[in-house]
């Protein structure tokens, strides 16, 4: 029992480290999404709300620890989550996991990487990295995880690629790899399983809750808004209109336009009518033509569509930075209605003290924010190095763990920069991971 007290303090220790940013805000960092998963367990009677554009999962586990009291339980468990993660992923790559090497290793994370931006804050980012390293801890790894560890790490990787969208691509990279590394059955299953969990959950989820059996029941109204800012489904649209009789043909001449203005400025097309009517969820009303259009511009115009997609991809690389994650755009009203409405007055007079609320976090923020593009480009030296040392080695377990993540942040980008659009935050959710597990990779191992 002392040991394990010991080993539990370790891990809150690593854990508050990695959520340093809302203590310097005096509050857990929010983004205006955050209202939304707020917004999926409200009480009456302005909730609890289906988000016609998010999977029904973040929300539920935020509440799980927040219980309408407060927001710091989410936040501390956040942290408490890739402590824990950092920690089986030292063992496994050191043969046994010390408190000096996590403490070590968490305190770099936190004061020279994008990690504590993203652990910090309350959007389903953070399982980006905690999917990422489960996922690599099943696949290279089962021997050093005990039963119980193992059902966690698939518990924590279904969960998360449940949560968003665009852990999707990034577990089936993580599967392929699996398969052509290890090249064994048992490995590729481990992996595989909560992916196949993940997706019968959104199914069902959306079924029950949506209607449709699907793992994205409008997800098509977000592939059209990247495809036209791109300009092949613009051009679609001005090809086939008006003879195709589509809603969008109203708008031929304002496109292409921005993706995020496509889906969110309330005089879009998604969100307001030729007539100047407000559309109410537009974008879910718009999926079953949206998805119409974007199977006519995949075969009419692959060429063009792959190019962008390459582009887009290549641009999400350079932005990895923790800015977005800072800011106060539209929190006044996405968040704090949300907080207002089911949470006690202490608590939104908390949030209303933080310094993000009143639009002075990123002055605060900005002297501990110059070492991360540094440390990043360090990173993929390190990576370099120790996947070449343990390919020489022949050392199958630390290979796949550092190759694993260079291909993770990799699917990461061509997911969200490649096929939403990119943004700073998207990038800088996972790419700490490369110079943390690179510097424990060349690490000497222990028997």
């Amino acid at each position: 029992m002392t040991r394990r007290l010991a080993g539990l303090a370790w891990l809150m220790a690593g854990a508050l480290m990695l959520v340093w940013p809302a203590f310097l805000n005096g509050y857990p960092l929010v983004f205006s999404d955050t209202g939304a998963f707020l917004h999926q367990t409200a009480p009456p009677p302005s909730g609890p709300l289906v988000i016609w554009d998010k999977p029904h999962v973040y929300g539920p586990l935020l509440h799980l620890f927040h219980w309408h009291l407060s927001l710091w339980g989410p936040v501390l468990a956040q942290g408490l989550l890739l402590s824990h993660l950092l920690w089986l992923a030292q063992r496994a790559l050191l043969g046994q996991a010390r408190p000096g090497w996590h403490l070590l290793a968490c305190a770099g994370a936190a004061a020279l990487t994008t990690a504590p931006f993203t652990i910090a804050l309350l959007m389903p980012d953070v399982f980006a990295p905690a999917v990422l390293l489960a996922l690599l801890l099943l696949g290279f790894a089962a021997d050093r995880l005990s039963r119980a560890e193992a059902w966690w790490c698939g518990l924590v990787a279904a969960l998360g690629i449940a949560a968003h969208l665009s852990h999707l691509p990034l577990a089936a990279a993580i599967i392929l790899l699996v398969a052509l590394v290890a090249r064994r059955v048992a490995p590729v299953l481990r992996v595989a399983a909560p992916l196949a969990v993940a997706v019968l959950a959104l199914v069902a989820s959306n079924a029950a809750l949506h209607g449709r059996a699907a793992l994205s029941p409008h997800g098509a109204t977000f592939a059209l808004a990247r495809l036209q800012a791109d300009g092949p489904a613009a051009a679609v649209i001005r090809d086939r209109c008006p003879e195709a009789g589509w809603y969008l043909c109203a708008f031929a001449d304002r496109l292409p336009m921005d993706s995020d203005a496509f889906l969110w400025d309330a005089d879009s097309p998604v969100n307001r009518a030729p007539d100047g009517t407000p559309r109410f969820l537009g974008g879910a009303a718009l999926s079953a033509e949206a998805g119409v259009i974007v199977g006519e511009t995949l075969r009419a115009r692959p060429l063009e569509v792959a190019t962008a997609l390459v582009g887009n991809t290549l641009r999400q690389f350079t932005l990895a930075l923790a800015g977005d994650t800072l800011v106060d755009s539209h929190l006044a009203a996405a968040v704090r209605p949300r907080i207002a409405e089911a949470f006690p007055p202490r608590e939104l007079a908390a949030y209303d003290g933080a310094l993000q609320s009143r639009g002075l976090l990123p002055a605060a923020a900005a002297p501990f924010l110059w070492p991360h593009a540094l440390v990043l480009l360090l990173g993929a030296g390190l990576a370099l190095l120790a996947w070449w040392r343990a390919a020489k080695a022949g050392e199958v377990r630390r290979l796949g763990l550092v190759l694993g993540v260079l291909v993770g942040v990799s699917a990461n980008a061509v997911a969200t920069g490649g096929l939403s659009k990119p943004h700073l935050r998207y990038e800088a959710r996972i790419l700490w991971l490369m110079p943390v597990i690179a510097g424990l990779a060349l690490l000497p191992r222990r028997a």
